[in-house]
């Protein structure tokens, strides 16, 4: 019988992980308000239905998260089990608001059908991760890790670490003094000033800097206070009527949600498997089972966002984290969604001084990638993190210098559709040739065909014959890795001959 082991609800560790985690959501969190309200919305729907959805399923993820890490903690017989981090996908929310959200307001007029609309479609895509996890184990036992580490080490770099690095640096008093304490703090192990955790103590820091040298407005906290009542966590029906339409005139849709709710159980894999290289192994097939609940869960409250397992789980690894973060994490932002406090939030604390902590997190996220791999591993990591270069600059600068990124390489748009497809797969194929395994190389080339095909990578949208060319270029890769096969079975075979004739000669 397993002796029960005294795992803590909540520690000091708990403290710099949670500031971490809840500035991650509350990013999400504001960015979701502001978008929504610039494009119409009333505050009504967006702090009234949008932002306590969203709340429930972020309560949800994170308290059956710390269940699970009690769970883990008791079998392994163990106290240093750090629960997975949980909140919205950061891309995913960017495709629902202005891939999903937007061209529904712009093509029925109506903020609250538009809403509706939003709300079935995020339903629907947790319910097909809910159905995709159970197949979960078996895909990630198939994906080299190097791969699946890599594609993840490359969002880290650019959309967190270099992003957020960019912000530390657009504001230098505030951002490098931030970035300094957390690196003294987390990295150099120093305690702070009166033992306040490191992450609070970079906030109130950079806060303080933030206002007192004028690069935050007083206003603004006048402006958020505005929108602070009460907004109670209500149940809806809007799932089910915004359905009609989604499978109606509005079915388009559906080549934005499906593939992009692959990439998000895709991401949960990845970010499972990264916590599981950090030393705390959790069931992939549960976690995207209880993304994909939480999701529908939120939806039913009025949220429209998909969550996933961030990949911020290894910075609170690293931290020394439990389980006490998230449960803190679901408790506040409870409050903070039925309250409204949430706009007041964004309107105090500074990006810049928030940011120096996601700059940790990504670069925790990269070191990991390459730590958990063999040396020999390491040429598959670093490419499968090159497509997220291309991502990053066709996200940020396409639209508005479409000719600029074009006149640098026509190659840049095409490698980031579909960037996280496009990692695994030339990291799987960088693996199998390191392994001399070229069969299976092989039947990854044929994958990456079958995706570019029906528009997963290199394409802009769902269609059949979406990416012909990149589509006959993975199939011809195919036939040169059997080759490969065929020449190294050939010459496997001449030796062994070669080693029984030896053999008869000298008996």
């Amino acid at each position: 019988m397993n002796k029960t082991v005294n795992y803590p609800w909540y520690k000091k560790e708990d403290t710099d992980a949670f500031f971490a985690l809840f500035q991650n959501n509350l990013a999400n969190f504001v960015i979701i308000a502001v978008s929504m309200l610039g494009m119409g919305f009333p505050a009504s729907i967006v702090f009234g239905k949008v932002i306590p959805g969203a709340a429930v399923a972020v309560m949800f993820g994170n308290l059956y998260y710390a269940f699970m890490a009690n769970r883990l903690a008791q079998k392994e017989g163990r106290a240093d089990v750090t629960a997975l981090s949980y909140g919205i996908s950061t891309p995913v929310m960017f495709v629902f608001l202005f891939g999903v959200l937007a061209p529904a307001n712009s093509l029925t007029g109506d903020p609250e059908l538009a809403w509706k609309i939003a709300v079935a479609a995020a339903f629907l895509s947790g319910l097909v991760e809910a159905f995709v996890s159970l197949t979960g184990n078996w895909v990630r036992d198939r994906l080299p890790r190097a791969a699946m580490l890599g594609a993840l080490a490359g969002v880290a770099l650019t959309f967190i670490a270099g992003e957020m690095l960019f912000n530390t640096f657009s504001v230098p008093v505030v951002g490098l003094v931030s970035l300094a304490i957390i690196i003294v703090g987390v990295v150099g192990k120093i305690s702070m000033p009166f033992k306040i955790p490191t992450s609070l103590f970079a906030v109130i820091v950079g806060t303080i800097l933030a206002f007192s040298l004028g690069y935050q407005s007083p206003e603004k906290i006048s402006e958020g206070l505005a929108n602070v009542g009460f907004y109670p966590i209500l149940p809806s029906l809007a799932a089910f009527e915004g359905m009609s339409y989604l499978f109606g005139a509005l079915i388009g849709l559906l080549a934005v949600i499906l593939p992009i709710t692959l990439y998000n159980a895709i991401e949960t894999m990845n970010n499972v498997d990264a916590m599981a290289a950090a030393g705390d192994s959790y069931d992939v097939r549960e976690c995207q089972a209880v993304d994909g609940v939480g999701t529908m869960l939120g939806a039913i409250f009025g949220g429209l966002f998909p969550t996933t397992v961030y990949i911020a789980t290894v910075g609170s690894k690293w931290m020394g984290a439990g389980r006490g973060y998230s449960i803190l994490n679901a408790i506040v932002f409870g409050i903070a969604a039925m309250t409204g406090i949430i706009a007041a939030f964004s309107a105090i604390i500074p990006l810049t001084a928030v940011a120096p902590i996601l700059v940790f997190v990504g670069i925790s996220m990269v070191a990991s990638a390459f730590q958990s791999n063999e040396t020999k591993y390491y040429p598959a990591v670093a490419i499968a993190m090159l497509p997220y270069f291309a991502n990053y600059i066709m996200t940020r600068f396409n639209k508005p210098a479409g000719e600029a990124v074009a006149n640098i390489s026509s190659g840049i748009v095409p490698l980031g559709q579909g960037a996280m497809f496009t990692a695994i797969i030339l990291g799987a194929l960088t693996v199998c040739i390191i392994d001399k395994n070229f069969i299976k190389a092989a039947i990854f080339s044929l994958i990456g065909a079958l995706l570019s095909f029906v528009g997963f990578m290199h394409a802009p949208q769902l269609t059949i014959n979406a990416a012909p060319d990149y589509a006959i270029a993975y199939v011809l890769v195919s036939v040169f890795f059997t080759y490969c096969a065929y020449q190294q079975r050939s010459s496997i075979a001449k030796v062994n001959e070669s080693i029984t004739s030896n053999k008869k000669l000298a008996s």
